[in-house]
């Protein structure tokens, strides 16, 4: 009889080691491919930042680590004297993101709520008109919006900019918002419109409050989105309202007939280390977010 236990005892072991084993491994095996994935998207920032702070003679140097450190890049990057007027684009790509996030979310909110709670005819037909603008390329606009944009005498504006934005940044928008909305709740508006609530005051006080996070999320790929557009900038923007995608693109270097590539990774270094800044800050909410309305 004790023989028999424990042989059963020894099984048992023998069993929640092999299991433990395994979760080892898969443990492992995740932290490892987490590991690479970090260091693939990692690793080209890494080497814009070493190029931005290397001197210009040792611009080809493939030493993996900071040597023959300078500021003459950065120095180059905002020298309105070469034609560098990056400053300038920061605060145009500042302005024209900003407005672009704020319109985007303002109609986009409403569309989403409407979309998620109300039932009409061709309601799934809207929303595949969304997805397919969200989709829509880029370059096949750029000629008629050149010619219309030319036409009303708004080339070089920012209206020129911020309104072709908001076209593209919408449907992301809207279609982002409409999934969260589709997961939350009926009940909760119904009890604040049994307490007395307006359809108005149950979405301004119950409905946007828990919405916060994914708004929240949804405003930072919008306004990443209007950053890093470049298409649309480069044909329809001046001199005066140029962003910071075609102010790098026609950079100027400190010597004629030169490709100014230690200057254009300290400008990429500069636009890109506030995203990433602003991406640590609030990293807690765009997780909240992406995942909000994923358990009901």
């Amino acid at each position: 009889m004790s023989t028999a236990t424990q042989t059963v005892k020894n099984s048992t072991a023998a069993a929640k080691s092999v299991a433990r084993t395994r979760q080892n491994w898969t443990s492992a095996r995740t932290y490892i491919s987490a590991v690479l994935i970090v260091l693939w998207c990692l690793l080209p920032f890494y080497w814009m930042i070493v190029t931005a702070f290397r001197d210009v003679g040792y611009t080809f140097d493939s030493t993996p680590f900071f040597t023959h450190v300078t500021w003459d890049n950065f120095k180059t990057a905002f020298s309105a004297n070469l034609g560098n007027h990056l400053g300038r684009a920061l605060a145009n790509s500042l302005f024209i993101s900003g407005v672009t996030t704020v319109v985007a979310l303002l109609f986009g909110v409403f569309a989403a709520y409407a979309l998620a709670r109300l039932n009409f005819r061709g309601k799934f037909l809207v929303l595949g008109v969304i997805l397919g603008a969200s989709m829509f390329p880029g370059v096949a606009i750029v000629t008629p919006l050149f010619q219309l944009f030319s036409n009303i005498g708004w080339m070089g504006s920012y209206q020129a900019m911020i309104i072709p934005n908001i076209s593209f940044v919408l449907p992301l928008t809207v279609y982002t918002l409409t999934s969260f909305f589709r997961e939350m709740p009926w009940e909760l508006e119904e009890a604040a419109r049994i307490d007395g609530c307006t359809q108005g005051q149950a979405f301004r006080k119950i409905i946007m409050p828990l919405a916060a996070p994914a708004v929240f999320t949804t405003a930072i790929l919008a306004f990443i989105a209007a950053w890093n557009e470049y298409l649309i900038a480069s044909i329809l923007s001046s001199d005066a309202t140029q962003t910071v995608t075609v102010a790098i693109a026609r950079f100027a270097g400190s010597q004629p007939h030169q490709e100014p590539y230690t200057a254009v990774m300290a400008a990429g270094t500069v636009v890109t280390i506030p995203l990433v800044i602003l991406v640590l800050i609030f990293q807690r909410k765009i997780v909240a977010g992406l995942t909000a309305g994923a358990v009901k």
